[in-house]
């Protein structure tokens, strides 16, 4: 199951379930669309797999499997893989 990671791990933008915004690669390393788009460039900066949208969770199933709360944020920011 998807940890639904609360915030890209480049700039900390807050990347809330339902967000459309939201890219993982396949080991869920998240990241904002600016940021996998941008300076990313489609491949995450740690395996150097590719970023796709993170699917969302209904809503009513959040209630029995939440979203993460853990906020990961590189310091310093990415760069591209």
């Amino acid at each position: 199951m998807l940890e639904l990671r609360p915030c890209c791990e480049c700039c900390g933008t807050d990347l809330p379930p339902a967000s459309r915004e939201a890219r993982i690669c396949s080991y869920e390393c998240t990241f904002c669309a600016g940021c996998a788009d941008g300076v990313l460039r489609g491949l995450c900066p740690n395996c150097g797999g590719e970023l796709v949208r993170r699917p969302i969770r209904p809503a009513e199933r959040l209630l029995k499997h939440p979203a993460g709360t853990v906020r990961k944020v590189k310091p310093g920011g990415c760069v591209a893989a």
